[in-house]
């Protein structure tokens, strides 16, 4: 196995998660990174002594992170500190409603049936259902490529198959939530989900129900030191590994000949490669590194819609100014479906935003510096179509503002010390993806998650995908277990 060698083109948590397993397969692996840090967009930054992370902000799933390190003999505990939250989320609504998503389910269940006009019985029956679809799905779904033949011959896939219809993929995910809840406050808490992918609730299938399990029945968990310390720590493995690290190393193109991969090309050097794994966004990988635009794939993926983006405020603020926030804060509009319209239709800011609060400094005070907190505050914005970001941007701010002020009760203008702003045209540029979208393309079809990039590709032999843009799909745990389904496939067919 010694004499076969991988390239991989991207740093990002899927590229280090295949590095670390192809590599453990006695595999040379040179992995190849454009800027001189790895994290993809699993990053970090540093601003006026407050630490912020720029992307991801939650945990779930932690075994799939766990496993990683085990099946190469390492501890994950060696290298940073998993906690699980007492708190899921804190949610605000226009009306002062208030609801703590507590992660003990009865004490969450209990909340509910005070705050609202649902009962605790209901949430349960809610729970039991969004599990039912994760026990049917994940082993195929999420774990496997569903586009092999070979996946569908493995145990339980053909229960999964005589039972697709309990996946409830022909209903869109508000008309089953609706379906559990009268109260619009809860069918909202749980239609909020379908952004964990980037997608709208009112055109997305049911399906995506399988989140709320994944969260309030597994857990919700932090990275008490930060979640870029994941990506840091993957780094370190893959070296252990064997694995070779390239950063500021841009890859120009990625060599083929009659359909089959050569190697790649960088600062005009031909470096051969048995096999290559992309961990770049399909369409720039497809656009730019095969100068491929006329293929069925290529063709196929770049007239998908792609998901949302994000317009993120990092700011330093004076700290004790709102004693109501959690770790994690969401601040909902008053018309979601409108929203909804706005960000996929019409392609503009919503006028009325959701927004989302991430403050890791109430869990590590080092986070900021005494006294203070540091606020990632968030909104759901479409993926660049040319708008005037500058105008979006001064626009968003204004009604942030006025809905921290508003729900919140405080006068957030005053006690913010320092900003940075992050739009979906900057996040395009930083990270290579496609139009600023954040996990590639969107679910809001039935069949949008059969669309999704295959993690080996059909057209070009020694090819293979991964990334947040490829099957399974965005958030750490799915774009990790990219990183594994992408090395099960080298290790099938290149060995």
């Amino acid at each position: 196995m010694a004499d076969k060698r991988c390239a991989i083109i991207g740093g990002g948590l899927g590229g280090l998660a295949a590095a670390v397993r192809i590599a453990g397969y006695g595999i040379a692996v040179d992995l190849y990174e454009q800027h001189d840090h790895v994290g993809g967009k699993a990053n970090e930054l540093h601003m006026e002594g407050f630490r912020f992370d720029t992307g991801p902000s939650l945990l779930t799933m932690p075994f799939v992170l766990e496993s990683l390190f085990a099946d190469v003999g390492e501890d994950v505990r060696n290298y940073f500190t998993i906690n699980p939250l007492a708190q899921h989320c804190k949610y605000f609504y226009p009306d002062s409603t208030e609801i703590t998503a507590f992660a003990d389910s009865d004490d969450f269940m209990r909340e509910i049936a005070t705050k609202t006009t649902e009962s605790a019985a209901n949430v349960k029956k809610y729970l039991s259902y969004s599990k039912g679809i994760y026990g049917l799905s994940a082993d195929l779904f999420l774990f496997n490529d569903i586009h092999e033949f070979s996946t569908y011959r493995e145990q339980g896939s053909p229960k999964t198959l005589l039972n697709l219809w309990k996946l409830d993929s022909l209903r869109t995910v508000h008309r089953a939530n609706t379906s559990f809840f009268r109260d619009p406050r809860v069918v909202q808490l749980f239609d909020r989900y379908t952004t964990y992918n980037g997608s709208n609730p009112y055109k997305a299938p049911a399906t995506l129900n399988i989140i709320p399990h994944v969260e309030y029945n597994m857990g919700s968990f932090i990275v008490r030191e930060g979640i870029y310390r994941i990506p840091q720590a993957l780094g370190k493995l893959a070296e252990k590994q064997g694995v070779t690290m390239h950063t500021n190393r841009r890859v120009e193109r990625i060599v083929h000949a009659n359909k089959q991969v050569q190697g790649i090309l960088v600062d005009s050097e031909m470096i051969p490669y048995d096999f290559v794994c992309s961990n770049a966004d399909v369409v720039t990988t497809y656009r730019d590194l095969l100068k491929d635009e006329t293929s069925r794939d290529a063709k196929r993926y770049r007239h998908l819609e792609p998901s949302s983006s994000a317009l993120v405020f990092f700011w330093g603020v004076r700290g004790g100014v709102s004693k109501k926030l959690s770790v994690h804060n969401i601040l909902f509009s008053s018309d979601y479906k409108e929203e909804f319209g706005e960000l996929f239709d019409r392609k503009v800011c919503p006028r009325d935003p959701t927004v989302y609060i991430y403050c890791s400094s109430l869990f590590n005070p080092a986070d900021a510096p005494k006294g203070n907190e540091n606020w990632f505050v968030m909104i759901n914005a479409p993926y660049d179509d040319g708008q005037d970001w500058e105008h979006e941007t001064q626009e968003s701010r204004k009604r942030i503002v006025h809905k921290i002020d508003s729900l919140l009760h405080i006068d957030i203008e005053r006690n913010v010390t320092c900003e940075r702003i992050t739009t979906p045209q900057d996040i395009a540029v930083q990270t290579m993806s496609h139009r600023g979208s954040i996990y590639g393309i969107s679910s809001n079809s039935r069949t949008a998650a059969f669309m999704r990039q295959r993690n080996r590709s059909k057209r070009y032999r020694g090819l293979y995908f991964c990334g947040g843009s490829a099957h399974p799909g965005g958030g750490i745990p799915l774009v990790l277990l990219s990183g594994k389904i992408c090395a099960d496939l080298v290790k099938r067919f290149e060995l």
